[in-house]
């Protein structure tokens, strides 16, 4: 229900009728500029790889975003501001079992030093 767009021109969105049409018109323009260089297989090929980017723009939705919204997106996140994200493992079980061992090794070099008066001489 979220995801109801109306149906402009033939079944298609205002959106993806708009970017149909200049796919179609780069295809058009490219085959007309390039005709007289190449043959009409390769010409057909370039025409089509020309022509792909625009169409795609106009249907591709990738998690609600827009084909420009989500490459703006994933330019942001991966060129200009990238993150190292360094994973650290924790044993919440290791921690636990070794924290009261520590403990009682702190306890005990705390004792062995404060036996020690302070005004008799070390031998």
């Amino acid at each position: 229900m979220r995801e109801y767009t109306e149906s402009m021109f033939f079944g298609l969105s205002l959106r993806q009728f708009v970017f149909s049409v200049l796919a179609c018109g780069v295809a058009v323009g490219l085959y007309f500029l390039l005709k007289p260089y190449f043959g009409i297989e390769t010409l057909s090929w370039m025409c089509i790889l020309e022509a792909a980017p625009f169409a795609a723009l106009g249907f591709i939705r990738y998690h609600g975003m827009s084909a420009e919204k989500f490459i703006w997106v994933w330019i942001k996140s991966e060129l200009l501001m990238p993150k190292e994200v360094v994973f650290k493992a924790e044993n919440m079980y290791y921690e636990m079992l070794t924290h009261p061992m520590k403990v009682k090794k702190e306890k005990g070099k705390r004792r062995k030093k404060s036996k020690r008066k302070k005004g008799t001489p070390e031998c």
